[in-house]
């Protein structure tokens, strides 16, 4: 065995131990729980892809804490190059499950953005911690933030070209929401193209585009290298919104409904952990930030995770409204409104050319049942209903009462 591999070996057992301490409970003695019982996994090995962001966290740390064996199951993480790839590998079962973006699977379920395929979510991985960079050459022409980008472009007129990560998805919908709150129509008044997430900072340093919206640590790895800026946050777009999601087939869910309660038990516990205190999170981030993960710099990763915000020109800040990975239980919950709001978006940018039946869908895809099964397994408290109420940064209230009346009431749509 080379030194190398008795080094990882040994830092995961580190891991697993901290882990198995902060949680209280023997590994061993969950998984002969749970292998006894007719509630077993069906599938005891499932490959999880992932895209190398912040937010995989808690897929790779119930990874590598042990915790899936404590459910009886062994997580894979694979990393993935692409939205577009991930959609694919979910779709053909070369994946079992994914840390993916929300609209994705909505998209994918409503045959837009990709196949038509059954899909599921199974729980909300993050909450918040993506945000929009501006080029460096923006900010100097007075593009620092909204307002100030919505004066450049009308007083200088050229072609302008934004970046999000796939059309359907989150990226897309936070970058689309914030320049139509300044007056900007993304798709009239800009070009938009599609970028992986790492691909994000050599294609500006390129100048392949003004600005882009992408996780986390992307953002602050434009400010470390001096190409870009920090215009806003998407937590100042929708205060803990949802971002990630643990999502799969419904073909998977049917074959494999006690694999699918382990794994979201797992990632629910391992979500706990992270968030339970600055130690956990500091090991987290250099976990993470290893070449087999992220390839990053643990400095790219461990600022935002605690909300120490900088825009890369001088200003510094402290935000509560940071990436949050479980927070009491209120970040997993796969509410149905969180749904259906990709879905008005779709339909506000054009992506559909109809209404859904926006409850109907929603029900369809968020395992709201395999959710508080996982959640009653990992003592992750429930929420009181299944919608929730949230404000946005143009003052509009989304609730989910009125999905198609709210999805027309945009001035700036496709």
């Amino acid at each position: 065995m080379t030194d190398f591999l008795k080094a990882k070996l040994s830092r995961r057992a580190i891991l697993q131990t901290a882990a198995v301490g902060a949680i209280g409970i023997d590994p061993a003695l969950r998984a002969v729980v749970y292998a006894a019982g007719s509630d077993a996994p069906e599938k005891t090995e499932v490959k999880i892809g992932f895209i190398p962001l912040t937010d995989c966290a808690s897929v790779v740390m119930a990874s590598v804490l042990g915790i899936d064996k404590k459910y009886g199951v062994t997580i894979i993480p694979s990393k993935e190059a692409s939205w577009a790839g991930v959609r694919d590998k979910l779709v053909n079962g070369e994946l079992d499950f994914a840390h993916v973006l929300y609209g994705l699977v909505y998209g994918v379920h409503l045959g837009i953005g990709g196949p038509k395929k059954d899909m599921a979510v199974l729980m909300n991985l993050n909450h918040n911690g993506q945000a929009i960079t501006l080029s460096k050459k923006m900010a100097e022409k007075g593009a620092v933030d909204g307002a100030g980008l919505a004066k450049l472009m009308a007083s200088e007129k050229r072609e302008y070209t934004f970046a999000q990560t796939f059309p359907t998805g989150t990226h897309a919908m936070w970058l689309y929401y914030w320049m139509a709150a300044h007056g900007i129509n993304p798709l009239k008044d800009s070009k938009v193209i599609t970028v992986p997430p790492p691909q994000m900072v050599a294609n500006m340093r390129v100048g392949n585009m003004d600005g882009f919206c992408v996780g986390e640590p992307w953002n602050h790895r434009a400010i470390i290298d001096g190409i870009g800026v920090t215009a806003a946050t998407t937590q100042d777009i929708w205060k803990d919104h949802p971002e990630k999601v643990l999502g799969t087939t419904g073909d998977f869910v049917k074959k494999y409904p006690n694999t699918a309660r382990a794994v979201t038990a797992a990632i629910l516990e391992a979500s706990q952990w992270i968030d339970a205190g600055l130690s956990n999170k500091n090991k987290m981030a250099e976990t993470i930030a290893d070449k087999s993960y992220v390839n990053t710099s643990v400095d790219a990763i461990n600022q935002r995770i605690l909300g120490r915000y900088q825009n890369g020109m001088g200003k510094t800040w402290d935000d509560p409204n940071h990436m949050k990975f479980f927070n009491e239980g209120t970040v997993n919950f796969p509410y149905l409104s969180d749904g259906m709001w990709f879905l008005t978006q779709h339909k506000r940018w054009g992506l559909l050319k109809d209404h859904p039946d926006y409850l109907t869908v929603a029900k369809q895809i968020n395992q709201i049942d395999i959710y508080k099964q996982a959640a009653t397994a990992s003592k992750t408290p429930l929420p009181k209903s299944d919608m929730r109420s949230s404000k946005f940064i143009d003052g509009v209230v989304w609730d989910g009462k009125d999905p198609k009346k709210y999805a027309d009431s945009f001035k700036i749509k496709a």
